[in-house]
């Protein structure tokens, strides 16, 4: 980064110089030039001011890596139970550290949480840091960042990843706040340099690209990741690693919010938890259409689900949209019936173990990603696919 200086002395005709910047970034005032807010760092007027105005690059004070060690995980629960999210990001961290030969970290905020903070260390997790406090008992934003930004004032990790949760899109900010660090959003590929550079990949501009993000002079570096993104690590039956039982000052967990009550929802089906999905995109025409959808779903214990048209329409809640702006899914089995495979969607569930798909344009993008295709229209195909399986049953 850098800064332009404009040197007053050096000047003969403000008039001539003013009209150099093509953004109208500069001003006569009372006979000095002055560069206001709508420069855009283009620096035509370094080249061509005639030494009127300079760039000068400012010192960047860069960070010693060697203090920055490990690839930490925050672990998101509620109540002591932990979510599937942490398990797959313990799977990318594994996967990191042993790229730079570096240990894997857990971080444990809670409320009686010792004997479940013993499961993680049957996932391949070097050491566990515990917090466990009445005052960790619900989820309050001041003391969850008070505990984290203990931890990593005194284990300096070089990451932190965070399950891209309620929680997590709460907490994470906070955190890279108090460290003046960055923090990527919904990364979908992961990787770290031989440096300790994480390398952050995520879709941007709609999914029309994937931007690839690197902060060499921050630490640490943030990442958070959604559901069923990365690949969970088999549970193995021996524990290994450690648990460590950190201790913070209490006053440090003070927080304005107090808990009056907690009311839990009722338990909802989820379709990143479905092992069968299948999708309705732009091809199903009227509402009542997607009770075709639905038979098909059910005769296969699956869950329905819809692209974001569909949703726009107010034909389906949008907790069942699949894509960047929806939900990321990773079933054993997808049935797309006519999603013609937009980016913005196949983002969302082109990690699936088996891709089904149906269109009428045999030119669609989906086809590209899809295991088995068929070439045809939905209504004439799904009700035969019904049938058949309807008959194989009864069989």
């Amino acid at each position: 980064m850098g800064k332009l200086k404009v040197n007053q002395d050096k000047i003969t005709n403000i008039d001539e110089v003013i009209k150099i910047c093509p953004f109208g970034a500069m001003e006569n005032n009372n006979g000095k030039l002055e560069i206001n807010a709508a420069c855009k760092m283009c620096k035509m007027c370094v080249r061509k001011g005639n030494g009127a105005v300079e760039f000068i690059e400012e010192e960047v004070v860069k960070i010693d890596k060697s203090l920055w060690n490990g690839i930490s995980v925050y672990v998101d629960h509620v109540d002591g139970n932990i979510h599937p999210v942490t398990f797959e990001l313990i799977g990318k961290a594994r996967e990191l550290a042993k790229k730079v030969n570096q240990k894997v970290y857990a971080v444990f905020v809670g409320y009686n949480i010792s004997d479940k903070a013993k499961e993680l260390l049957h996932y391949g997790v070097d050491e566990v840091f515990i917090y466990d406090y009445k005052q960790l008992e619900s989820f309050r934003i001041e003391p969850y960042t008070a505990a984290c930004e203990d931890f990593i004032n005194k284990n300096k990790p070089a990451v932190l990843l965070v399950g891209a949760t309620t929680i997590g899109r709460s907490l994470a900010p906070r955190i890279a706040a108090r460290f003046r660090t960055g923090l990527t959003a919904d990364c979908t590929i992961l990787d770290i340099k031989e440096n300790t550079d994480l390398v952050q990949i995520r879709p941007a501009f709609g999914g029309n690209i994937m931007a690839q993000i690197v902060t060499p002079n921050s630490r640490p570096q943030l990442a958070t990741v959604r559901y069923k993104v990365m690949n969970a690590p088999e549970r193995t039956e021996e524990e290994t690693g450690k648990l460590n039982f950190a201790q913070i000052d209490e006053s440090k967990l003070s927080s304005k919010i107090d808990v009056l009550k907690i009311q839990k929802k009722i338990k909802e089906k989820n379709i990143e938890d479905a092992d069968v999905i299948v999708v309705a995109g732009r091809g199903v025409k009227n509402e009542k259409d997607m009770a075709m959808i639905e038979s098909l779903a059910n005769l296969l214990g699956g869950e329905v689900a819809v692209t974001r048209p569909l949703v726009e329409n107010g034909w389906a809640d949008a907790k069942r949209q699949v894509g960047l702006s929806g939900r990321t899914v990773k079933p054993k089995l997808i049935i797309t019936c006519g999603v013609s495979g937009a980016v913005q969607f196949t983002a969302g569930m082109n990690n699936s173990d088996y891709i089904f798909s149906i269109d009428m344009d045999e030119k669609a993008p989906i086809f590209k990603v899809a295991n088995y295709g068929i070439v045809g229209d939905l209504y004439d195909i799904i009700p035969q696919l019904i049938e058949n399986i309807k008959a194989t049953k009864e069989a």
